[in-house]
């Protein structure tokens, strides 16, 4: 510093405050842009088409069979994301991994859904206890998948909205279902049976099932302020090599329990639609 040059004067709290609110209307305001564009480009529906609640799945059968039971036509067949929509609900199959899933909750925020809910698969960790076709609550996930860390920092749990569960909780049993309840470990990688370490590992952690999207999701979800639950249905179990997935197995579990799975779903968002029930657990 030269001579009798004075030294730079040091923000405030409040002007660093208000600094970052004008930086964060900037962002804010330009995400809104590319993503009002980009929903529709992915599902092939425009923003008016949409619902105000959401199910998400893996899997394009998902959305034919809603379509189907609805009279509904199905968009997106030539873009990346399937979608149909009925009495104020839009299913998506968004694809697989949890890139796809933080995606598809990003592209969302252009319609501001009043709830998501996740109808996924997962492979059920509790050999003896879990079987194919069990379904699986989660009340928190483990992020392992990495994703979610582009969102908040890795200290933050994995939650979902808890009225959201509920509701779902409360369809399951209209539905005549048991279910199993527990953390759902999120993985980026998807061949990892042979693995016997990893699989320690998940012993370790307690885990009652392994997915690769959920904790994506509740953490993409809560940081753009989108009430998000998760309903899986096991379909493999893969702590032993004869509980690994085969077409075969998956075929079976499609056949005998996806039509009940997204029943609860579509049930469930009835449930909060019918009651006027308000899904935001936390003041975001």
């Amino acid at each position: 510093m030269k001579k009798n040059e004075k030294p730079p004067r040091t923000l405030s709290q409040a002007e660093l405050d208000q600094l970052w609110q004008e930086n964060f209307a900037i962002e804010k305001a330009s995400k809104a842009s590319i993503v009002r564009d980009w929903l529709p480009r992915y599902t092939g529906l425009s923003l008016d088409q949409f619902g105000e609640y959401i199910l998400l799945v893996n899997f394009a059968g998902y959305v034919r069979d809603f379509a189907e039971q609805h009279d509904v036509p199905v968009f997106g067949l030539d873009r990346p994301m399937q979608a149909a929509t009925a009495g104020g609900i839009t299913i998506i199959n968004f694809g697989i991994g949890s890139p796809n899933a933080g995606l598809v909750i990003d592209l969302l925020e252009a319609i501001k859904p009043k709830a998501v809910l996740f109808l996924g698969k997962c492979g059920g960790l509790k050999t003896g206890k879990n079987h194919n076709g069990d379904l699986i609550l989660p009340i928190a996930a483990i992020r392992g998948e990495g994703t979610s860390n582009d969102y908040l920092p890795p200290e933050v749990p994995a939650l979902p909205a808890f009225a959201l569960q509920k509701a779902v909780s409360t369809t399951i049993r209209e539905h005549e279902r048991d279910y199993w309840t527990g953390v759902v470990y999120t993985t980026n990688k998807r061949v990892w049976e042979h693995r016997e370490d990893f699989k320690a590992k998940l012993r370790d952690l307690r885990c009652i099932a392994i997915d690769m999207e959920t904790a994506t999701l509740f953490v993409a979800a809560f940081k753009n302020q989108m009430p998000a639950g998760a309903l899986l249905l096991v379909s493999d179990m893969p702590m032993t090599r004869e509980g690994i997935k085969t077409e075969a197995s998956d075929r079976m579990v499609t056949t005998q329990f996806t039509k009940t799975h997204l029943a609860i779903g579509v049930d469930s968002l009835k449930q909060l639609m019918n009651k006027s029930m308000t899904v935001k657990h936390l003041r975001f």
